[in-house]
């Protein structure tokens, strides 16, 4: 039970040839030529033409995005100050209510 099983190696299914190995009894002497390779091509990078016609897009989207993420950013700060105004409200409204109660008493 504790012991833990070894899966035991899936047997080859089709023609298994042992890898082909040839050995040459001659001695040769080996020399080693550095083989010349053309140097490789140097990509160039397309230059971006800027005309006034892209630069006022490019103007006109980076301050859309401004004013989109401003006004987003102001209205999260909006709804957590008339939350916190909400909750400041009815702790008032609470207090006066039970100040009025043990008043009664």
């Amino acid at each position: 039970m504790f012991r833990p099983k070894i899966p035991t190696m899936p047997t080859p299914t089709g023609l298994v040839s042992p890898p082909a190995v040839v050995r040459s009894t001659a001695v040769e002497p080996t020399t080693v030529e550095p083989v010349q390779t053309p140097p490789a091509p140097v990509a160039q990078r397309p230059t971006v033409q800027i005309t006034p016609g892209t630069a006022l897009a490019v103007i006109g989207a980076g301050t859309a995005v401004v004013l989109v993420v401003g006004t987003v950013l102001v209205s999260m700060l909006l709804a957590t100050a008339v939350t916190a105004a909400s909750v400041a409200v009815c702790a008032v409204v609470v207090r006066s209510l039970i100040a009025s109660s043990a008043k009664r008493r």
